[in-house]
């Protein structure tokens, strides 16, 4: 690994970082965001979610463990590029099948190490993401003002819909694992592994289905549930989601979301969403569940958030009857979850997953498996079998 190749941070405000070059080398654009986590930068390189935005870690050493096929969330690497403070010049550990700037320049992703991320951080806590450029190499010698020119003349993220690069293209099925309840469908808006697994797990034959999916595409599978996962961009320019999962309200169908898909539920019910000064990406975000007054520490990687009244029953502007806000963040009080009383429906804006990060929020799945169950024991609510 060539560490002495100059590499340069510029975000739009004009700040910049020198350091050095790692992964592959040029130039890559986005949304300049960090993650808190201490641990997990394979997950966090391939998670669905990253797409569009240059992320910062905050942990100062990465690329220690390497990586591996075994922990891979999606099928590549979907960050735009990788800012450290300072990277591993060798794995260590026996589960290590390439090492991370190996796998970053096979996959052409930039990065940038030897700049001070806690400085990068504060900045974004105090002025709130911004649009970035790495430049590596020699782009990194271009004039600071060409550079600059480039970075804001990139788009913002506001109005991004992303789902089209992330999601599969065709169907996939992943069966069910134990006794079989049906058949599941989970549009793909960014979907991790780890979900698929757990979904199957709980006896869903899961059907992994492309964002450009019509409700004519999910209801030809018989589904007992429907599931909207994780996701990058604006939830605001999804209406076509939205559109098809008010669909699945009208029909009654029991409905479970996380993330991008707690975003939609929000805008399917008539809510409004917001983007987030800096948003939650990490795992070890505490979240207070309302209704039964525990605290979990969850995974997050989201810059948008539902607006809901908290602490009250409302009812839902778009005719589905009541609302309660489930969950909210004890950092800085965003709506994290969200229950339909008169509708089998309920979302979560984080990852129960769990990959990487703490298990306190896994039971989610057992409570969505339970609502199905239930579900289709009550013929007269048009259950599926």
């Amino acid at each position: 690994m060539n560490t002495d190749t100059p590499a340069v941070l510029v975000l739009e405000d004009g700040t910049r970082y020198e350091g050095k070059a790692f992964g592959a080398q040029g130039t890559s654009f986005g949304e300049l965001v960090f993650n808190t986590g201490m641990t997990g930068y394979q997950e966090t390189l391939t998670d669905p979610s990253y797409a569009g935005q240059i992320v910062v870690m905050t942990a100062p050493h990465i690329g220690n463990t390497g990586m591996n096929h075994d922990d891979e969330e999606s099928r590549r690497i979907w960050v735009e590029g990788f800012v450290v403070r300072d990277v591993a010049r060798r794995p260590s550990n026996y589960r290590s099948e390439v090492s991370l700037p190996d796998e970053l320049a096979q996959q052409g992703i930039v990065g940038i190490s030897g700049v001070d991320t806690r400085a990068i951080t504060l900045l974004l806590r105090e002025a709130g993401v911004m649009r970035a450029g790495i430049f590596s190499g020699p782009q990194a010698a271009l004039d600071a003002t060409e550079q600059l020119d480039q970075v804001v003349n990139q788009p913002v993220m506001t109005g991004q819909n992303l789902s089209a690069q992330v999601s599969v293209q065709t169907t996939r099925v992943v069966q069910a694992v134990g006794p079989r309840l049906g058949a599941l469908a989970v549009i793909d808006l960014g979907i991790k592994e780890s979900t698929v697994h757990h979904l199957a797990a709980r006896g869903f034959d899961v059907h992994v289905m492309p964002e450009t999916s019509q409700w004519s595409d999910i209801d030809a599978i018989s589904p007992i549930a429907v599931f909207y996962s994780n996701g990058p961009g604006d939830p605001s320019a999804s209406d076509r989601h939205v559109a098809i999962l008010r669909e699945t309200l009208t029909q009654g169908v029991p409905f479970f979301g996380i993330c991008f898909g707690n975003q939609l539920l929000g805008r399917a019910l008539g809510f409004d969403t917001y983007k987030l000064k800096y948003g939650h990406r990490g795992i070890n975000q505490p979240v207070l569940d309302t209704l039964s007054g525990g605290v979990e520490i969850t995974a997050q990687n989201h810059g948008f958030a539902v607006e809901v009244p908290r602490g009250e029953v409302v009812d839902s502007p778009a005719g589905f009857g009541r609302v309660e806000v489930s969950h909210v963040s004890l950092n800085d009080d965003v709506v994290e979850g969200l229950r339909a009383l008169d509708r089998p429906a309920f979302s979560v804006q984080y990852h129960p997953e769990a990959a990487a990060g703490p298990h306190d929020s896994t039971y989610l799945f057992d409570r969505f498996r339970e609502m199905v169950t239930d579900y289709l024991a009550q013929p007269s609510r048009g259950g599926r079998q």
